[in-house]
Parts: C-alpha cells; sequence; structure tokens
C-alpha cells in the first residue's frame, strides 16, 4: 500500500514547518529574514533550478524544486504574520488565475484552439486583466505593453521580454534575414565608436548589439539566456581542462605560455 504523504498533507507540514521556524521558539536567523533579504537567495534558489535541468540531475532537480518551494512558503508565513496573505491564498490564487487563462480547457466557451494560438489568446486574457485591474485603481492613462515587464529580470531575459511584447503588436523584423542585417550594423556603429575611444559611446554601441542580437535569438527561436549558460559552461569545461592537463605536468596557467594554452584549448575542443 502506497503510504506516501498526499500533497495537501506534505504542503501542510511544510507550512507547520516554516511556522515553527518563524515561531517563538523558532530559529533566529528565520525569524530575522524580511521579504527583502530572502529575495537574493530566491533568485539562487532559480538558477539551481535550472542548472539541475541543464545538467539533467533529477535528483538535484527534486532538491533544488523543494528549496524553491521552501521560499515561497518563507514569503508566504512572513505575509501571514502581518495579516497580509497566506500560503493557501497562495495556491488559490494561482488556480483561479490558471483557471480563467484556460477557458477552452475548463469549458469556459471558448473554442479549442491549436496549440500555437495558445500563447497569443493567454497573452490577450493577460490584458483584459490588467484593463480591468487598472480600471478597478482608478488609473488614467493606456495600459502598456510593458506594464507586466520587470527590469528587475536578468539584462538577457528583460531585453527577450520587451523585444516580444512588441513583435505581438508587429513592430518587428518579417524575419532573422533583416535582424542579422541589424547586427552588422550595431557592429559597424560599434567599431566606430571604438575608433573614437569615446567610454560613453562604446557604452552604449555595445548595448545596442547585445539587445540586437537577443532580437537575433528571437526570431531564431533560440532562448538567449539558455545559450549563454550553455556557453559558458562549455567554455568554462574547456578551460578546466587546460588547467587539469597542466596540473599533471606540474605547470599552472598563470605561468604556461600563449602558445601552449592555445594547443590545449584546442585539444579540449577536440576531446570534450
Amino acid at each position: 500500500m502506497d503510504t506516501s504523504p498526499t500533497i495537501g498533507t506534505a504542503l501542510q507540514e511544510l507550512a507547520d514547518l516554516m511556522a515553527h521556524l518563524r515561531g517563538p521558539q523558532g530559529c533566529p536567523w528565520d525569524k530575522q529574514q524580511t521579504w527583502q533579504t530572502l529575495v537574493p537567495y530566491t533568485i539562487e534558489e532559480a538558477y539551481e533550478v535550472a542548472e539541475a535541468v541543464e545538467t539533467r540531475q533529477v535528483d538535484g532537480l527534486r532538491d533544488e524544486l523543494g528549496d524553491l518551494l521552501l521560499h515561497v512558503t518563507f514569503y508566504s508565513q512572513i505575509a501571514a504574520e502581518q495579516g497580509l496573505f497566506s500560503l493557501a491564498e497562495v495556491i488559490q490564487g494561482i488556480i483561479t488565475k490558471m483557471t480563467r487563462r484556460h477557458p477552452h480547457v475548463f469549458g469556459l466557451g471558448a473554442d479549442q484552439p491549436e496549440a500555437h494560438e495558445v500563447p497569443g489568446r493567454w497573452e490577450e486574457i493577460k490584458r483584459q486583466e490588467k484593463t480591468a485591474h487598472r480600471l478597478a485603481q482608478g488609473a488614467t492613462g493606456p495600459a502598456s505593453l510593458f506594464d507586466d515587464v520587470h527590469s528587475r529580470l536578468p539584462a538577457l531575459l528583460w531585453a527577450a521580454k520587451v523585444q516580444r511584447k512588441m513583435g505581438q503588436v508587429g513592430f518587428d523584423w518579417p524575419d532573422a534575414a533583416g535582424v542579422m542585417d541589424k547586427v552588422q550594423e550595431e557592429l559597424a556603429e560599434l567599431k566606430h565608436a571604438h575608433q573614437t575611444q569615446d567610454p560613453a559611446a562604446i557604452e552604449e554601441e555595445l548595448g545596442d548589439l547585445l539587445f540586437t542580437l537577443v532580437n537575433l535569438a528571437r526570431h531564431l527561436q533560440v532562448n538567449p539566456e539558455i545559450a549563454l549558460r550553455q556557453a559558458t559552461r562549455k567554455f568554462q569545461t574547456r578551460f578546466r581542462h587546460m588547467e587539469t592537463r597542466l596540473h599533471q605536468t606540474g605547470q599552472t596557467v598563470e605561468a604556461a605560455t600563449l602558445e601552449q594554452l592555445e594547443a590545449l584549448w584546442q585539444e579540449a575542443k577536440r576531446e570534450l
């Protein structure tokens, strides 16, 4: 017989655990935390989830998802102590939202869309929700495409989301070829800025080039954050190979010649 706990029981045990950690007989560190102090740790935990997925660590992913769920519970417990909202309200809120945004699944009168049509319908429902929220808050002026785009996202993700939003209303290149031409244009402008030795211009043109490369990634249906993470991991692995090979001969990277490093780099590319 399966004796594993139900989801509801497990969630309640986690909520009770967090309440105890924050209670009078709890942990001094946990009791000191606020939403603000938790944010850096939460971001770190989210990236550790991504790391586990990218490296296919099944047990690691289970553990990292647990850490991330703990953070959801932590924020909710702090909110409950202040009479703001509870973990149950967080859970019910996402259930309500997901039901509302999937009318074709839950029999709310919408016809069944094709898979490629779902994102567009999702965005339309979100726009309707934002409009209703603005009216309820007595806001004036038009809603913006960027009302739900947060600048605290990592820069690559922020740029990608801004560009995706603009593309949804037609402010976009028709295909990747146009974006590639724009990359070359931005690269030429960066070269010119470098020739003038103007630090502000160099920074601005480099930013424009990076922004355009993110747009190219979108047109090529590549997630730029994931692509850069994979590239960084690849280069880091190759460099570690170089360090290991040098260590085997009693050398260090710092003492090796550029020719030795280049030879080992090419070896790493072949072997890895």
